[in-house]
């Protein structure tokens, strides 16, 4: 994947053996410490999410599968997401928050995209872990057809979560005939949850979301299984991102996910949560 590479250094035995021993150091002081910081994001079920004091969901039981696997203890560190990704790899793997919060060894739920891993010097983005699409459902028994064109669905509340390729999309794409049925929630979570509790007639999530809010429910719910006409993104992959100088740590990250792949551990962590595990297109 052209991101596990290491400097090739050649000289003297002192000055070979130092820098050797300085790109060995973070995972050596991860196993030394007996702990791996992971940071996941606040308020992104299923994926991560604190509830009664307890930290749950995929990414946090994914963050607890990875230090196990080190041998080490998990320090799950929750943080609210900033105004962007940049922001948040700052904030929680290169430098630390600017209100104390401690830069964790690894940071899960970034986006893989090797144009965007390029802009970055400061982390190395690794280990592909799952792909995220976006999708619909709706609400049976109201006169909408899921499977049909959206604009058809002008006249019935659709709910979304603000300032995301969901939002703009329904209120932006043909013609704007459905910008006012539109109703702006805070996260995709709550969108699904309007839809749930009756208060809108469809919903537009990320595919997770939708099959956690909906995996109790029962009957009076449908998703769409048909491609959204002019969606511009089709999704994308999900991995987790390191300091630049913890290449070692990157590396048997990614050697423990691809063994979690393989033998079926990273589908059976998203099955609590209704979630069907979707392998990631860069896996």
């Amino acid at each position: 994947m052209g991101l596990s590479r290491r400097a090739m250094l050649a000289g003297i035995a002192a000055a070979a053996v130092l820098p050797r021993m300085a790109n060995a150091a973070p995972l050596a002081k991860v196993k030394a410490n007996g702990m791996l910081r992971v940071a996941i994001y606040q308020d992104n079920t299923p994926w991560s999410w604190e509830e009664g004091g307890q930290i749950r969901g995929i990414d946090a039981d994914l963050g607890r599968a990875l230090a196990a696997a080190l041998g080490v203890k998990a320090d799950l560190a929750i943080f609210p997401a900033g105004e962007s990704v940049e922001d948040d790899l700052r904030n929680a793997v290169w430098r630390g928050g600017l209100l104390g919060f401690q830069a964790a060894d690894v940071m899960l739920h970034v986006p893989f995209d090797p144009a965007f891993a390029a802009t970055q010097d400061q982390v190395a983005i690794v280990a592909p872990y799952a792909r995220e699409r976006f999708g619909l459902a709706c609400a049976t028994g109201k006169g909408l057809e899921c499977e049909g064109l959206p604009v058809a669905f002008k006249g019935h509340k659709l709910a979304v979560e603000v300032a995301t390729i969901p939002d703009y999309y329904l209120m932006g794409q043909f013609g704007g005939a459905l910008a006012k049925d539109v109703a702006h929630y805070p996260n995709g979570t709550s969108a699904v949850s309007a839809l749930v509790k009756g208060n809108a007639d469809a919903a537009m999530a990320t595919n997770a979301q939708l099959e956690y809010g909906l995996k109790d429910v029962g009957q009076g719910f449908a998703r769409r299984k048909g491609p959204l006409p002019m969606m511009t993104s089709p999704g994308w992959d999900v991995g987790m991102a390191v300091k630049e100088a913890s290449r070692t740590l990157g590396d048997a990250l990614e050697e423990i996910i691809a063994a979690m792949t393989k033998d079926g551990r990273m589908a059976a962590l998203c099955q609590p949560y209704g979630v069907t595990w979707q392998a990631p297109l860069a896996g």
